[in-house]
Order: structure tokens, then sequence, then C-alpha cells
């Protein structure tokens, strides 16, 4: 079984891409390889985020690794809150406040649409590559549901009356930014065997 680190401190990610993976990697998360870091993401796009996230990984394990950034893109906000989409409404990054500032600056919007989109960067053997994942669907007025984490209370995709957070990990597997991002990752692994 192939190990990866995954840069990540955030658990639900990892669950995530766990349930994706299966049982053909083994994913390590950044604690569980006994590193207590916070990587920045200073810049203004999720590919270049997820690069030095990664790159900052490998550089200090010289291990094969793997990141990703992910972005709530909403059209009637010209694209935000975008890379900023964890820390949306300032610090220290809340969930709840995030969603409160989103549906408060989207108050007027006639256009509802939004769309997740997921940047995965690996390094594997000193070279990168990134994948990219995109789920398309819109914002509604209130939250609905319990599960999953970040905008997901008020995210409906394409194709489903649910919202994410209404949705078990199975349900939103089939229309996950993160999922179609990790399908892409996983098949460019599986090709090099």
């Amino acid at each position: 079984m192939d190990t990866l680190i995954f840069a990540t401190n955030n658990q639900h990610k990892v669950e995530e891409v766990r349930e994706v993976l299966g049982k053909r990697f083994e994913i390590i998360t950044l604690k569980e390889a006994g590193m207590d870091i916070d990587i920045p993401e200073p810049y203004d796009t999720l590919e270049a985020n997820a690069s030095e996230k990664s790159k900052t990984i490998y550089e200090l394990t010289q291990k094969n690794c793997f990141s990703e950034d992910t972005g709530l893109e909403v059209s009637a906000l010209n694209g935000e809150p975008g890379v900023k989409s964890a820390r949306y409404a300032g610090e220290p990054p809340s969930f709840k406040a995030n969603i409160e500032k989103l549906l408060s600056n989207m108050d007027a919007a006639q256009n509802r649409e939004a769309r997740f989109r997921t940047v995965i960067s690996l390094i594997i053997d000193k070279k990168e590559f990134q994948f990219e994942g995109i789920c398309e669907g819109e914002i509604i007025c209130e939250e609905r549901g319990q599960s999953g984490f970040g905008y997901d209370p008020v995210f409906i995709p394409k194709g489903s009356t649910l919202t994410f957070a209404e949705m078990d990990m199975k349900q939103k597997s089939i229309f996950s930014h993160r999922k179609k991002a990790m399908d892409k990752l996983i098949s460019f692994l599986r090709s090099g065997e």
C-alpha cells in the first residue's frame, strides 16, 4: 500500500478523502506525520495555494504528498469568497460566521449560482501535478441539514434538491468537487502502476 501525506489539519477533508481512496492508499495527515504546522495560503488562486502547501511538506519530509485548496465561487459576488472561503468572515475561522456573511451579502441577489472548486497539488518523486474538480450548484437563503462542514448547509448541487449538509457521505460523493479532483488524482496514480 502506498503512503501519501495529505497536507491538511482539517479532519473533515481527511475523512472525505479516505472515503474516496478506500484501501488502495494509506493517507497520513500532518498530525500523523508528526508535523504540527499551519501552512499559510498567501496567494490569490487555489492553484498557487495548493502548490505552496504540497511544496512546503515535500521540502520538510522528502515524502510524496498532496494538498488541496477549495473555494466557493459565487456568481453574484464576482467569485467571492473564492480563496478566502475558510476565513471569509475573518479570524478565527468560523463556519457559522462565514455562512452568515455569505447570506447577508447575497440578500438581494436574484442569481444564486455558485460552484465549489477544488485544486489538488500532488508532488511525487519531486514532480508536481495538479487536478481540478468542480461542482456547480446554487446558494439557498437559509441553512438546511446537519452533516458536512463549511458552506454545506446552504449549497445545493445541480441535479439534487438536498444541500450537502442533508446528504450522507455516499450521497455527497456523487456530486463532490473534492471527489472529482480525487478521481483524477487516483487515475493518475494508477496509470503509473
